[in-house]
C-alpha cells in the first residue's frame, strides 16, 4: 500500500460516517487531485469506498459545480484499519545490522 493511499484512508477514517468530496480529501491528505481521484477509484472498485453525486438542488442553489461525495464503507473501514496497522508495523521493524 502506497503512502498516498494510506493518507487517503486516514482522511476517510477521521470521520467514517461523513461523506467527503474530492477536493476536501485533497486538503485532508495534502495530496493533489491527480493523485487522489485514481486512489478513490481503486478503493471504490474493491468496495472500500462508496461514492454518490450531490443532489443537483444543492449545487444549483449555491452556484457551483456538482460534487461527487465519497464515504468509506463499513467493511472498508475495518479492512483499512487492519491494512494501516500492518503498514505501520512494517515501517517500525528494525533494519538489519548493516543498514542501521
Amino acid at each position: 500500500m502506497t503512502l498516498q493511499t494510506q493518507l487517503v484512508l486516514r482522511a476517510l477514517l477521521e470521520d467514517p460516517a461523513k461523506q467527503r468530496y474530492g477536493l476536501e480529501l485533497c486538503e485532508l491528505a495534502a495530496l493533489p487531485s491527480g493523485t487522489i481521484y485514481p486512489i478513490l477509484a481503486r478503493l471504490e472498485q474493491v468496495g472500500w469506498v462508496h461514492s454518490s453525486w450531490e443532489d443537483p438542488a444543492v449545487h444549483d442553489q449555491v452556484g457551483r459545480p456538482r460534487r461527487r461525495c465519497y464515504q468509506i464503507t463499513e467493511d472498508g473501514a475495518e479492512q483499512a484499519r487492519t491494512a494501516l496497522a500492518h503498514a505501520y508495523r512494517a515501517r517500525r521493524r528494525p533494519l538489519p545490522g548493516w543498514a542501521a
